[in-house]
């Protein structure tokens, strides 16, 4: 077991029921929201605006989760893994959940929040100030495709962030990190955020290791989606800082076999994927043509210790929750 970083008595249980209770509070604030198209090869386009729900009352939720509970059991089975879901239609109210309060390693996932932690931490006129790291930093994290580049000059802090969640730099997230307090910062910026559930413990690359019995570095299905949630209502995030996000998560360059490609076509997604051995997520704001976003998280893991993560886990699950999901009236 590893010395823990952060001190503080948690409640390890954010049931599905209490975010779902959060969920519907975005009904009324998506309406302004505005994310952008994504064209088949990931590359952000022209803004389009997200349309909010057709009532204004709120809407009843509908939980569907039976309806696909045996073709994820048999999903599960089929790679040998523990499949977590929830899923939140912000317009119908409509939800999906599996396994949805058991734990799972988030892996880089993590680095959505990181992000959204730093915009609400970070004011404006200082995110561009520059800042340098060392090649020991960039051997020592391992996966740093942008910051590997540039050792000798250096990067703004916002490109860092971007490039945390665009192309899951891991330098990048360190850097980001150190900005915004640590983890222990992190952690408790998620814990203002109302999750008392995700256990922000370690840097890249050690929080990919998840040592059996531990809740280092895990969250739940559930947690990851009231945590977005709560970044989507306007209530942490301005909306500028919001719709920078999302660009950010539009712009994903790992995504594309995950979420993504178990949506349906037309569905833009805003993703951040996470990967590590047996460990594959992804987490997402997902907008139908004409209709409210709807908030996934999937978050899987082998059952085997040496079984390598598969993407296509991770897309099979999407399409079935996403495909169970009720269209408006």
């Amino acid at each position: 077991m590893r010395t823990r970083t952060t001190t503080r008595t948690r409640n390890h249980v954010v049931t599905t029921t209490a975010a779902l209770a959060t969920a519907v509070l975005v009904g009324a604030v998506v309406s302004g929201c505005s994310q952008p198209t994504v064209p088949s090869d990931g590359v952000s386009g022209p803004p389009m605006t997200t349309p909010g729900p057709s009532s204004t009352a709120t809407p009843t939720a509908v939980d569907v989760s039976g309806d696909v509970a045996d073709d994820l059991a048999a999903l599960e089975a089929e790679f040998d893994a523990r499949v977590g879901i929830s899923v939140v239609d912000t317009g119908n109210g409509a939800t999906v959940s599996h396994r949805a309060d058991e734990r799972f390693g988030y892996a880089s996932s993590l680095k959505a929040l990181a992000a959204a932690q730093f915009l609400h931490d970070v004011p404006v006129d200082q995110r561009d100030e520059v800042v340098t790291w060392t090649a020991a930093d960039v051997e020592a994290a391992g996966y740093s495709p942008l910051t590997s580049e540039h050792v000798a000059d250096g990067l703004p802090l916002s490109q860092l962030a971007e490039a945390a969640v665009r192309q899951s730099d891991n330098t990048a997230l360190n850097v980001v990190l150190d900005r915004i307090g640590g983890p222990a910062g992190l952690d408790q910026g998620l814990q203002d955020l109302g999750d008392t559930t995700t256990e922000v413990v370690d840097r890249e690359p050690e929080l990919n290791t998840i040592e059996p019995g531990s809740t280092d570095d895990t969250s739940t299905p559930a947690a990851f989606a009231a945590d977005l949630v709560a970044l989507l209502d306007g209530g942490w995030l301005d909306d500028s800082d919001r719709a920078l996000l999302l660009d950010w998560m539009s712009g994903n360059a790992t995504g594309d076999t995950l979420i993504r490609a178990g949506a349906p076509d037309g569905w833009v997604v805003a993703d951040k994927s996470g990967g590590a051995g047996g460990i594959r997520n992804d987490v997402a704001v997902v907008t139908p043509p004409g209709r409210a976003p709807v908030v996934v998280t999937v978050l899987t893991t082998r059952n085997d210790p040496a079984a390598r993560y598969d993407d296509a886990l991770v897309a099979r699950a999407a399409a079935i929750v996403l495909g169970a999901l009720p269209t408006p009236s």
